[in-house]
């Protein structure tokens, strides 16, 4: 038997990370896309792949050193319409190619940022919705002394101006266009400077398309003001369609046309709030109803993981239009169910493993079922189920061939009792070669969000620190997703008491384990988890060391320096800082900064330099103030990076990050 090795950083070069499953309407062939890096440049490429439901072996489908993204099937299942930038690096447009073969054409010639699109029932248009480039940045673009002297200054007349991973937001607001496949010409179907559009999908007929907007008097300050409307593809006026007061998303049709199924959550803030499936009338003659208010169920289906993006996909009605299928997260899984439209609403099951299933599609008959699926041993693969018979099978196998000359370790998946006698939920990686006599060095992971889970989905960082002799363990404290309204009301306004205690409860669970070893045991978290490692720090000194990243630290000083801007306020109160006495107390009362003059433990901060979802400055704040109190600490700034480094960042930084907390924690651990 040949000796497995260990995961090393530096696997992320050698990864290749599928995304989507489309399946043909006839049900034959599905597309995804697959990633992989050039380590030479440290640029990402993905290109469309397509695999037969017959069992064949998965083909490339589009070649080249670019970013083709978001695959669809035209109706008539002849062509194929993505995104991409194999002509311009820097400005992706949409492209349309034949199934049958040949070359992919452009059929876009803009500036600017696309979002959704979709084909009309007829196969001849696509609507989709797009953002134009400022005129003042394409003339700097344009003119090569403007560009290299760069922007003068930026003037904003509006709250939220910024987006992490975008940077700084373009004044043009996103518009629906149509474009028609004869002519090749795009249309703006909707102008104006105030509100943004997002399309969503055709009805049956093609005679009117849906689309999301928020027409409040200011958007702004009113996100959740969100509602559908319909407009005809050659625009004009267009109509409400009356629906609860909320955000919304993820639209479909019934077959008849006469039925719109969405996700939303009811009211204003109250983030804790389940997501539910409603339907309404699409011709606005009854009121909208939720088909699974009575199941304490949240249809978010992201799991937290640091290779793949898992997809909102929009609800899926049956043939017959009496069923509606969905996916959601649920205790460390997200599954796909379906619910009866008639007498009680029963839900059944679908997929229900443990893992994720991420993006998924039907056939048009329904029979075949495509999907995406990891587990925690798995990045994610291509899987089909035969709809009549329920027989499943694999459909490719990319990265299994480099895991299994991997030790990964294992991981024990365990249920505990919190600090109010609460079930919660965890995981425990243990090292490769793990041996149950031997005495471990430990550390804490915290997810961020809050409102998110861990769970059974691959977290390379995980089997990172495991690889170098650490048992990692990690859990779902209450504030978070996956387990229940109450669960995830919990910490509402009442951020660091009940979150704590449950991660202060799952680390005496550990402690009790005969191979670790209590006076060697680390933490570290990014974004809320880089929150609660703050926190801890100020309230126990049981961790021997702790790496913060991307944190809040200072919800005082967060309010409006977030790309969140003035919305985090929901959930403390619902008020400024500064509206007064009592709301500048219980902000500080939350604050990690407040009881930074306790730690004592040696603490490295970790902060992208282009973070806008947390600034920069709340990672300064805890670096400081230990410096300040003879804290052992070390602050770690990644340039050009945003708040997703540890996901999404170039792959050397991302290595660079993974080595210093194994620094840090081998300093102070072993």
């Amino acid at each position: 038997m040949v000796k497995k090795r260990k995961i090393t950083a530096e696997d992320l070069y050698q990864f290749e990370i599928i995304s989507g499953s489309e399946i043909s309407p006839d049900g034959k062939n599905i597309l995804f896309t697959v990633q992989r890096v050039d380590q030479k440049t440290e640029k990402k490429y993905s290109n469309i792949w397509v695999v037969p439901t017959d069992g064949g072996a998965p083909k490339q489908f589009t070649y080249g050193h670019q970013v083709d993204v978001n695959p669809k099937w035209s109706p008539d299942g002849k062509k194929i319409a993505f995104i991409s930038n194999r002509h311009d690096e820097k400005q992706p447009q949409l492209y349309i190619i034949p199934f049958s073969g040949g070359e992919a054409k452009k059929v876009t010639d803009l500036k600017g940022f696309f979002g959704n699109f979709t084909w009309s029932p007829d196969s001849r248009k696509i609507a989709f919705s797009f953002t134009k480039m400022d005129k003042e940045q394409i003339e700097l673009l344009e003119d090569e002394k403007k560009k290299k002297l760069g922007i003068v200054y930026r003037r904003y007349d509006r709250v939220f101006f910024k987006f992490d991973g975008h940077g700084f937001l373009p004044h043009e607001h996103e518009h629906i266009w149509i474009l028609d496949l004869k002519t090749e010409k795009p249309k703006q179907l909707i102008s104006g400077d105030k509100y943004d559009e997002s399309i969503q999908c055709w009805t049956p007929d093609g005679k009117y398309l849906l689309f999301l907007s928020n027409r409040s008097q200011d958007p702004d300050f009113e996100p959740e003001a969100t509602d559908i409307y319909l407009i005809k593809p050659t625009g004009g006026v267009f109509k409400l369609l009356k629906t609860p007061y909320g955000p919304k998303g993820g639209f479909s049709i019934s077959p008849d046309g006469k039925t719109l199924a969405y996700i939303g959550r009811l009211g204003k803030g109250d983030w804790w709030r389940n997501i539910e499936l409603w339907t309404i009338p699409l011709d606005g003659k009854g009121k909208a109803q939720s088909l699974t208010k009575n199941y304490d169920i949240n249809l978010d289906p992201w799991t937290i993981n640091d290779l793949n993006s898992i997809k909102e996909i929009p609800p899926t009605w049956s043939k017959a239009g009496k069923e509606i299928y969905f996916n959601y997260g649920c205790h460390g899984n997200t599954i796909l169910k379906k619910i009866k439209l008639t007498g009680k609403k029963e839900i059944t099951d679908i997929i229900n493993e443990k893992g994720v299933v991420g993006s998924y599609s039907f056939s048009r008959d329904l029979e075949k079922l495509a999907y995406w699926h990891g587990d925690i041993f798995s990045f994610g693969q291509i899987f089909l189920k035969e709809m009549n018979t329920c027989k499943t099978k694999q459909l490719t196998d990319f990265n299994e061939s480099l895991l299994k000359k991997v030790d990964l370790g294992k991981v024990e998946e365990v249920w505990f009792k919190g600090s109010s006698k609460n079930d919660l939920h965890g995981w425990i990686l243990k090292p490769p070669g793990f041996n149950p006599k031997k005495k471990y060095p430990s550390i804490l992971e915290i997810h961020g969000g809050p409102r998110t889970q861990y769970g059974n989905l691959f977290m390379h960082e995980f089997f990172f620190l495991a690889a170098n002799g650490y048992v990692v363990y990690f859990s779902n404290p209450r504030g978070g997703s996956g387990y229940g309204e109450l669960h995830s009301k919990a910490i509402s306004n009442n951020w660091g008491t009940v979150d704590y205690d449950d991660l202060m409860k799952w680390t005496d669970f550990i402690s009790k384990k005969s191979y670790i070893d209590t006076k060697r045991m680390g933490v570290t978290g990014g974004s809320y988890g880089g929150y609660m490692t703050n926190w801890i720090i100020g309230h126990t000194n049981r961790f021997k060391a702790a790496v913060t990243q991307r944190s809040v630290s200072n919800l005082i000083s967060m309010w409006g320096s977030s790309d969140g801007n003035w919305v985090f306020q929901q959930e403390f109160g619902n008020k400024p800082p500064w509206w007064d006495e009592n709301s500048l107390k219980n902000y500080w009362r939350q604050s990690p900064m407040k009881f930074i003059r306790n730690a004592k433990t040696p603490t490295m901060v970790i902060h992208s330099e282009e973070d806008l979802r947390c600034d920069m400055e709340q990672g300064e704040q805890v670096y400081v103030a230990l410096k300040s109190l003879g804290v052992d600490t070390e602050l770690i700034r990644f340039p050009g990076e945003p708040h997703g480094l540890s996901r999404s960042g170039r792959t050397d930084k991302r290595i660079a990050r993974l080595k210093h907390i194994l620094r840090w924690f081998d300093k102070y651990l072993k």
